[in-house]
């Protein structure tokens, strides 16, 4: 009988599963294996090569907290550069702040946005047709190496909406790729990305956070838990400027409310400050 549930291996020893459910769709394009999910716990679901992506039910605990947190401390956030994030909610979450006049996208697989615009609506909420948004389909490590030099424009935001740091991915995690970000942020601008688990990838998360900290002055890691992911995840907002552990927890809140951002269902300012605070294994980790 055919195992109903889908699995992603978390490390060697351990594998997180749910319920498939029925599929939707599923293909390989020169990039990389995708299948599209309809899962009893988490509604439509998205993996690429056999990893856990997004799901409709619970995209907004990882999509609301990498943005939000930057974006809350950031004092007029315009412009946005999203490296991946083709399913939209990285977008989708940074349109929600009043002055934003353009954000770039840029994924690697068209058949990401495909799979999105036909699957994923509740995910992107739309975001990928409004008019602030620019699409371009590409290397998104080509694209910011060939600016940094020279760059044409700045952003006062720099998402990593990325697969994890494996394979081709592997090089936008590392320190050149880092530096390449920092030289297209605006004053006052940051960089923030996922880090993965501390339970199940110490050593993958505590590297990224040094790598980080050899490009950026202040590196604040953050973490929750992700129902999709199965396991306590890292993300990190990275900037010479910008402290996103110097709010607090009024601060944030009146922050929202000024700028019309209602309607999350994860972040406030209590959730914030609360993120920060590190239980002495991480503190141990990274300190």
């Amino acid at each position: 009988m055919k195992d109903p549930f889908l699995y992603e291996a978390l490390n060697d020893d351990v594998r997180f599963g749910l319920r498939g459910g029925r599929l939707l769709e599923a293909g390989e394009t020169e990039h990389q294996r995708y299948e599209v999910w309809d899962t009893p716990q988490l509604g439509k679901l998205f993996r690429l090569d056999g990893s856990f992506m997004t799901s409709e039910r619970d995209e907004f605990f990882y999509h609301e907290n990498l943005i939000h947190v930057a974006g809350s401390a950031h004092a007029g956030l315009r412009s946005a550069l999203i490296i991946g994030g083709g399913d939209g909610g990285s977008a989708e979450e940074i349109l929600k702040y009043p002055d934003v006049e353009r954000v770039v996208i840029v994924e690697l697989d068209a058949k990401v946005v495909e799979i999105a615009r036909a699957h994923l609506q509740a995910v992107h909420r739309g975001a990928l047709d409004d008019p602030r948004l620019e699409l371009r389909i590409g290397d998104g490590l080509c694209y910011v190496a060939e600016r940094a030099e020279n760059p044409p424009e700045r952003f006062d935001l720099v998402v990593l909406d990325l697969t994890d740091p494996v394979g081709p991915a592997q090089a936008l995690y590392m320190e050149s790729f880092f530096a390449a970000c920092k030289a297209l942020l605006s004053e006052g601008g940051a960089l923030t990305l996922h880090l993965g688990s501390p339970i199940f990838q110490p050593d993958r998360v505590r590297d990224l956070v040094v790598r980080l900290r050899t490009v950026y002055r202040h590196v604040a890691p953050y973490f929750l838990y992700i129902p999709l992911y199965g396991s306590l995840w890292g993300l990190a907002v990275a900037s010479d400027a910008l402290d996103p552990t110097s709010l607090n927890a009024e601060e944030v809140d009146q922050g929202l409310a000024a700028r019309g951002i209602g309607a999350l269902q994860y972040y406030n300012g209590e959730v914030h400050r609360a993120q920060f605070a590190l239980p002495n294994f991480l503190r141990d980790m990274f300190w």
